[in-house]
C-alpha cells in the first residue's frame, strides 16, 4: 500500500518528539564558522550587522533556486503530479530569470526532460521540493553577497531531512557564496522583509521549543536582527502545532512595496478556524503598526477562492494566494480555478506590479501538500548573467 503523503498542512507526524536542534550562540557567525566558535560575530546580538542588508523580493535577482521533489515515502501516489507542478513552475519563471533546480544525481536526468533546457538542473542531492525554507537567506554585505544558513531541521524534525540540511553548505560552496550560520533554526519562509529594514515573522515558527528551546522572542529577535541587518521586527501569532510549518508568514502576509502588506482573507460564509483567525491577527497588528521608518502601514485584503469551485482538493489544501512569488518582471501566483477569484488576485497584483507580468501557474499538488509558488523558490539577489 502506498504510504500517504506527509504534508506541511499536517500535524506532527513520525519525526515529531525528536529533539530540535540547540544552538547558543547569540550571533550570527561569518564565513561558515561554526555558531559559538572563536569566530567573533561581526555584530553585538541585537545590532544590525554593519553594511548587511536584506532586500526586498522585488530587487534585481540573479538567478531562482527549486528543488526536484525526491522521496515517495513524502509524496506517495502524488509524487509524478506534483514534479509536475515544480516543473510547470520551473518553466514559467525560467521565461524571466534563470532558474537553477537541485535534484539528485540519479533523478537528474529525469528532472531536466521534464523542466527543458531552459531551466538549468544541477547534481545536489535534496529530499523534498521547499527551496524556500532549505536555500540560504541572501543578504548583501559589503558589496557582495552572503548566505545566511537558518540551519533547515525539517521544521523542528518534523520530516526526513538528511539531504535538505545541507543544502545550505553545499549550494553555497558550489556557488562561492561566503556563508553566515545562523545561531537559530528558522526557515526563510517564516519572515518577509520590505527591503528597508523591517522583517515580519510569525511567531508559532520561530519562538518554539522544536526550533529554538530555551531561547526568548527578544532574545530571537536579537539574533534576526544580527543576522539580516533589519532594524525592525513585527511579530505575528501564527499558529502553532496545526502544519508542519507551524504557519509561515509566507501564506499569511506579503509586502508589495515598503509600507504596504497584502493579508490572507478567508472567502467569506466559511466558519473561523485557526487560519482565518491568524490572518485577523495579522490585520489587526499591522494595522496598528508603524515599520522601521516609523511609518503607518497600508493594508490590504487579499481574498481567498470559494472552496466549491477550486480545482484542488484535500484536508491540507493551501487556497491563499498570500503565497506569490515576485521575480524579475514577474509576479507568479496560483491558478485555482475559481475564475473570479483568480482574476481578481491578478488584478490586485498587477495594481501593485504595474510594471511586471501577472503569470498565473496551476499548482494544485503542491498546494494539497501544503505550500505554494512561494514556498517552491528561492531568489538570489543580483543582476542574472
Amino acid at each position: 500500500m502506498t504510504p500517504p503523503p506527509m504534508s506541511r498542512r499536517t500535524a506532527l507526524r513520525s519525526f515529531a518528539g525528536i529533539g530540535a536542534l540547540a544552538l547558543t550562540s547569540a550571533a550570527c557567525s561569518p564565513g561558515g564558522s561554526p555558531a559559538g566558535s572563536s569566530s567573533a560575530s561581526p555584530a553585538a546580538a541585537g545590532e544590525p550587522t554593519s553594511g548587511r542588508h536584506f532586500g526586498a523580493e522585488w530587487d534585481s535577482h540573479a538567478r531562482t533556486f527549486m528543488s526536484w521533489p525526491a522521496l515517495d515515502s513524502v509524496w506517495g501516489e502524488q509524487l509524478p503530479s506534483v514534479r509536475a507542478d515544480i516543473a510547470r513552475v520551473a518553466r514559467a519563471v525560467a521565461e524571466y530569470e534563470p532558474v537553477v533546480l537541485m535534484a539528485r544525481p540519479d533523478q537528474r536526468a529525469a528532472a531536466q526532460k521534464a523542466c527543458g533546457s531552459q531551466v538549468e538542473v544541477i547534481e545536489l542531492a535534496v529530499d523534498d521540493l521547499w527551496a524556500r525554507d532549505t536555500v540560504p537567506v541572501f543578504v548583501e554585505e559589503g558589496g557582495h553577497t552572503l548566505g545566511v544558513d537558518f540551519n533547515f531541521s525539517g521544521w523542528g524534525n518534523k520530516q526526513v531531512h538528511t539531504n535538505d540540511a545541507q543544502v545550505g553548505r553545499l549550494l553555497l560552496a558550489k556557488y562561492g557564496i561566503a556563508r553566515a550560520k545562523a545561531p537559530l533554526v528558522a526557515e526563510g519562509g517564516s519572515f518577509e522583509t520590505d527591503g528597508e529594514g523591517t522583517l515580519m515573522v510569525t511567531e508559532s515558527s520561530v519562538v518554539n521549543k522544536n526550533r529554538n528551546p530555551g531561547k526568548s522572542r527578544d532574545q530571537i529577535e536579537a539574533e534576526l536582527k544580527s543576522c539580516l541587518g533589519v532594524k525592525k521586527v513585527l511579530w505575528l501569532a501564527g499558529v502553532r502545532g496545526k502544519d508542519i510549518t507551524d504557519a509561515h508568514v509566507d501564506s499569511i502576509a506579503r509586502f508589495t512595496a515598503p509600507g504596504v502588506v497584502l493579508v490572507d482573507r478567508a472567502f467569506p460564509g466559511g466558519p473561523p478556524d485557526v487560519w482565518s483567525r491568524s490572518a485577523d491577527q495579522a490585520r489587526t497588528v499591522l494595522k496598528q503598526a508603524t515599520d522601521a521608518r516609523g511609518k503607518r502601514l497600508e493594508v490590504i485584503d487579499l481574498p481567498q477562492p470559494d472552496l466549491d469551485k477550486i480545482t484542488g482538493r484535500g484536508d491540507d489544501f493551501v487556497s491563499t494566494y498570500a503565497n506569490f512569488y515576485v521575480a524579475n518582471d514577474s509576479v507568479f501566483m496560483p491558478r485555482f480555478g475559481d475564475a473570479q477569484a483568480d482574476d481578481r488576485t491578478k488584478g490586485i497584483l498587477q495594481e501593485h506590479f504595474p510594471k511586471r507580468d501577472v503569470v498565473m501557474v496551476r499548482i494544485d499538488t503542491i498546494a494539497s501538500g501544503g505550500g505554494g509558488i512561494h514556498c517552491s523558490t528561492h531568489d538570489q539577489p543580483g543582476k542574472p548573467a
